[in-house]
């Protein structure tokens, strides 16, 4: 609701914008009529631009605060499940014990693909990267699911969402098994949504996977932490594609294409390489010591966070399911020897502590995906599985809005001005 108006001076020109509040964060300036004035804002990675309105999530990361729908990151990821969050971020609220029972029975339904998804795989060579094929695969679903292609129908919005929701881990699972030459392993309906994931995951039919209750927590953690983070680059990606009136298949491949970009899914596979880099908990001070040095270019993966200003709000429950795992597992590695000391100076060393340099929650989940057994070429597929909900959330809510408009920034032209062609033959 516009409270004021700002007032753009340009020459000798003034031209009055409404400032917008909403409930929480930042009053923004509302630039919609600065077209008319023959101006538009510049802006490249839209920093400082309030690209649409939205209920679903609240970030202030000068406080490390993260809310989705009004509730807390770390009472979410203590005290609900991952499907309890898909709930709330498709519907606005959290379920009472009834509706859950039958939104889960609904999701459980829904978990298996079309048999032909099979042959899909078949065309992918070995060697294909994971996130190659679970691109390929979820744009495919809309030749599968024709009675949920119509946008405007907000039942069918709600029955694609599920099933995305429901088969994510289905297809993650399925990139998996092919890139390592195992067979499918199909859902298990008793089982939980992460339990199932680490079924279909580490199954095979020679032998039954033992599922352990820390590992399975953490995992449900893990979707939980990841499942919405506001106005992200893929989220932002996927509001752009579901704007031209694209179904909700292609704009959850475009996702899933842009989270695959190194600058943004890769965190905590970058963060595994980082330890592999160290090696061992000998070479630590020299890494630190590189950290600290502002001529070298090293830097430590998986502390900070760009968002985060004073401490990544996820870090402290993940840091509790890291260590539960660790324990129950009791893994000799060294990749993990290192990562503990790693997380042991950080929390101790003054240069961390004034910096700002905690560890992050994808410094935690690297590590319990690591001890999993999860390769770090799948770790971009499983941040995908858990931010669909938050995707198609977004995509639900925008096309709820009245007065949607197909995305269309704008540009500052710096090429030529207008010259003659000449033809080739002169």
């Amino acid at each position: 609701m516009a409270e004021q108006n700002a007032i753009l001076k340009v020459g000798d020109k003034e031209v009055e914008l409404p400032v917008l509040t909403g409930t929480a964060g930042h009053s923004v300036i509302d630039v919609r009529s600065l077209g008319a004035s023959g101006y538009f804002t510049y802006d490249p990675g839209f920093m400082a631009t309030g690209s649409c309105e939205s209920e679903i999530t609240f970030i202030d990361g000068a406080k490390g605060i993260l809310l989705h729908r009004g509730y807390s990151i770390e009472e979410l990821a203590r005290d609900a499940d991952y499907l309890e969050v898909v709930h709330m971020l498709l519907h606005g609220e959290a379920p009472d014990a009834e509706t859950y029972k039958e939104f889960k029975q609904t999701i459980t339904m829904h978990t298996m693909v079309h048999d032909q998804v099979n042959n899909f795989f078949r065309g992918f060579r070995r060697d294909a990267h994971p996130m190659a094929m679970l691109c390929g695969t979820v744009g495919a679903m809309a030749s599968f699911y024709h009675d949920d292609l119509d946008i405007s129908d907000s039942e069918q919005r709600i029955r694609s969402a599920y099933r995305l929701v429901a088969k994510m881990p289905t297809l993650v699972a399925m990139c998996y098994k092919y890139s390592i030459g195992q067979p499918f392993v199909y859902p298990s309906n008793e089982l939980s949504y992460a339990e199932n994931f680490l079924n279909m995951m580490f199954s095979v039919p020679a032998e039954k996977y033992n599922i352990t209750p820390a590992v399975a927590r953490a995992m449900d953690r893990i979707f939980t932490l990841h499942a919405d983070h506001e106005q992200n680059a893929s989220t932002s990606t996927v509001r752009l594609a579901g704007s031209s009136g694209a179904n909700p298949y292609a704009c959850i491949a475009a996702g899933v294409a842009s989270l695959w970009g190194p600058a943004h899914g890769g965190a905590n596979e970058a963060c595994l390489n980082m330890l592999e880099e160290i090696g061992t908990v000998d070479r630590i001070p020299e890494f630190i010591a590189k950290a600290k040095d502002k001529n070298d270019p090293f830097r430590l993966m998986g502390f900070g966070h760009r968002v985060y200003k004073n401490h990544d709000p996820r870090a402290t429950v993940m840091r509790e399911s890291c260590h539960e795992v660790l324990a129950e597992l009791n893994l000799q590695d060294p990749l993990l020897d290192v990562a503990m000391e790693l997380e042991r100076i950080a929390l101790s060393d003054a240069y961390f502590a004034e910096k700002k340099l905690f560890p992050n929650v994808d410094f935690y989940s690297g590590i319990v995906l690591k001890a999993i057994g999860i390769p770090t070429n799948m770790f971009t597929c499983i941040f995908a599985l858990a931010r669909t909900v938050g995707w198609i959330s977004h995509w639900h809510e925008m096309l709820s809005q009245p007065g949607q408009k197909i995305g269309r920034p704008r540009q500052l032209y710096t090429g030529e001005s207008q010259r003659s062609y000449v033809k080739i033959d002169k």
